[in-house]
């Protein structure tokens, strides 16, 4: 690390530079932004807004779990709960006649029920509010390693089912139609937001994490002619958000969380200005 870490220095020849801890933390926005952007931008397509947000608020409930198991990394916890959360999520969705609104306000209510109340056992709530707003600056090398694992089997995934994500979010019939097994994908789909949001809920918070998903694409969406620039822009736009929150945060002594997401609703309702009717 300390050779990435001179190579940082080098680039960028700031004063907040000289800590390890900015380091880290522009490193975590460089490997988790394009993850996010990439993401985001069928969770846009696929109306999916609310779903990711019920899979953030899920995190609590994959914390509690950890503490009655008594698992000392609760991203592990999390990151299985998550996982079984949104494929049974995805499942009862699509058996059921039930509007798919009401049917993510029921899991997602359930879960962060649950959550609170196990909390409130083991330990008490307040214990774990560090979940809600997250903290960047707190993350570590070890923590930073699996990011970047992390960035490089999703994109490698991504890549492998993008045409076949992008035909559903057109058409789910005509999709099925070409062959394509929409339940496989969508699975796949979900899966890859239920991991991504559950590694980078402690440093973004729980109540930020969906923000961080939507405003980057809608924003791109809003100005893009077509999918290519919509990708382009959806990662320009989390990569500039990110680095820029980060810093102006750490000059201003501001959270960097909600920075991150205030810069993101600039760029979205200026883009809403410049969105062609």
């Amino acid at each position: 690390m300390e050779v990435i870490y001179n190579i940082m220095e080098f680039i960028l020849p700031f004063d907040f530079m000289q800590y390890d801890f900015m380091k880290n933390a522009f490193l975590a926005v460089i490997f988790v932004s394009p993850l996010l952007g990439l993401l985001g931008t069928m969770v846009v397509n696929n109306k999916m807004s609310f779903f990711s947000d019920a899979l953030g608020h899920s995190a609590l409930t994959g914390v509690a779990l950890g503490a009655v198991i008594g698992i000392s990394d609760y991203s592990i916890s999390m990151i299985i709960f998550a996982i079984a959360f949104a494929l049974l999520l995805n499942f009862v969705k699509r058996k059921s006649k039930t509007e798919a609104n009401t049917i993510i306000s029921v899991f997602s209510s359930t879960a962060i029920a649950i959550g609170l109340v196990v909390l409130s056992k083991y330990g008490g709530i307040n214990k774990y509010s560090a979940y809600l707003v997250g903290d960047i600056l707190s993350i570590t090398t070890i923590e930073l390693l699996v990011l970047l694992i992390a960035l490089v089997i999703i994109t490698i995934i991504w890549i492998m089912i993008f045409n076949k994500l992008l035909a559903i979010s057109v058409n789910s019939s005509l999709a099925k139609t070409k062959g394509i097994n929409t339940a496989l994908i969508e699975n796949i789909f979900v899966v890859l937001i239920a991991v991504i949001v559950m590694l980078t809920i402690r440093w973004v918070g729980i109540l930020l994490i969906n923000s961080l998903l939507i405003l980057p694409a809608a924003s791109s969406r809003n100005i893009s002619s077509n999918v290519r620039q919509y990708t382009r822009l959806t990662i320009a736009f989390s990569l500039l958000c990110g680095i820029l929150g980060l810093f102006v945060s750490f000059v201003f002594g501001l959270a960097t969380g909600p920075t991150i997401v205030v810069l993101s609703a600039i760029i979205y309702f200026v883009s809403l200005m410049l969105k062609k009717n």
